[in-house]
């Protein structure tokens, strides 16, 4: 099972086991999260949100807070003028834990999953 879900105004079509990077969000690292909005769940039976699933859920622990790689912009103009700007943007790591469907039906990560062991202990 899958699910599509908005996070910080994102939509990321996740399952149970996955890491992804989104935008900050304001928690600890080893803490649980839990995001309502969920737009789509995939499977066997496919639940579509009109907006969102009614129920459905989407579990997630931070496993880090972090930034990304300097972005360096250089404007250039007629003769020897160049001015250089930098921007780092801040993320926080989820691994997704547990995907609820509303209906009783639940996915959630294996044990034996490679990237996510380190993280589950």
């Amino acid at each position: 099972m899958y699910g599509v879900v908005e996070i910080a105004g994102h939509q990321y079509c996740v399952k149970a086991g996955d890491i992804i990077d989104v935008e900050k969000i304001s928690k600890d690292i080893n803490t649980s999260v839990e995001f309502d909005k969920v737009l789509f769940i995939g499977g066997e039976n496919a639940l579509v949100g009109l907006p969102t699933v009614a129920g459905a859920k989407v579990n997630a622990k931070v496993i880090r807070q972090a930034r990304d790689r300097k972005v360096l912009v250089l404007k250039r103009r007629p003769g020897r003028y160049v001015k250089c700007r930098g921007h780092r943007q801040s993320y926080t790591g989820l691994l997704i834990t547990e995907i609820h469907d509303g209906k009783g039906n639940v996915a959630k990560v294996d044990a034996e999953n490679k990237r996510a062991q380190k993280f589950l202990k």
